[in-house]
């Protein structure tokens, strides 16, 4: 029987931070072999409920599995095995390479039988990251766009049952944001359990399988793409009109300008 708690399964989670709640009652699940899209307006909780997803943060309320372990009660090390994590924001002053950085995400399974796999599976992702030409280039003095693909690749070594990434590609010119997309997906397919926060709505509409719609702390919808990226639903949600078009199948979200 399949883990019902496989992938990310959070329930009715509350986090408070000065005295108010900034994530208010959410519950969501990203399953093996999906990719789901978290968007919304700035400030309305994103990042505060991905840090909870995580493990990095803890809620005042509400309970997380992932990869069928409570967060909660899972050391660092084996959350380490069973998610990785790309943030939006990377140390500038690490004093280390490219191909040093992205090793990194073999740590935790240093000592293990699959420490073995390490050398090939960073050859891989540091190939399929498109670094293999800055390989040898000090982490800080990359652009921010450089970084967001390195810690990618970093995130791809881990090789975990589960990926959370915290808004990849804002850094990113088109043949890149294309690219980290394509990356996601292959991740999906191969049968991870993806969830992404995303502000660009079109690439989300274009990739995830579902999305999940943040307000206020609150999480207004969930679930299918096609069914959650109305008009309405996203005009309200942003406070401002959007138009929604389908070209070739494919959803563009764009304002409704003036």
């Amino acid at each position: 029987m399949a883990d019902p708690h496989a992938g990310i399964e959070a329930t009715d989670i509350v986090v408070e931070l000065g005295g108010r709640d900034v994530v208010s009652g959410v519950s969501l699940s990203v399953r093996p072999g999906e990719l789901v899209a978290l968007v919304g307006p700035n400030g309305c909780g994103k990042s505060t409920l991905l840090s909870v997803l995580s493990g990095v943060r803890r809620p005042r309320r509400g309970q997380v599995f992932i990869d069928g372990h409570d967060v909660a009660h899972t050391s660092h090390r084996d959350l380490a095995r069973r998610r990785s994590m790309v943030t939006q924001h990377n140390r500038v002053d690490t004093p280390f390479t490219v191909g040093e950085v992205v090793e990194m995400g073999r740590f935790p399974w240093l000592r293990t039988p699959r420490a073995a796999d390490s050398p090939a599976v960073t050859a891989d992702a540091i190939a399929r990251c498109d670094l293999s030409d800055i390989v040898a280039r000090p982490f800080p003095q990359l652009s921010g766009g450089q970084q967001a693909r390195v810690s990618l690749a970093r995130a791809i070594a881990q090789d975990t049952p589960v990926m959370m990434l915290d808004e990849p590609t804002a850094s990113l010119d088109i043949r890149h944001q294309e690219q980290v997309l394509d990356i996601l997906c292959e991740h999906r397919d191969s049968g991870a359990a993806v969830l992404l926060v995303v502000h660009d709505l079109t690439l989300a509409a274009a990739y995830a399988d579902k999305v999940a719609v943040m307000k206020d702390g609150h999480l207004r919808a969930f679930g299918a793409t096609r069914a959650v990226m109305t008009t309405e639903l996203l005009s309200e949600t942003y406070d401002y009109p959007v138009e929604i078009l389908d070209r070739g199948g494919r959803l563009i979200v764009i304002p409704r300008r003036r």
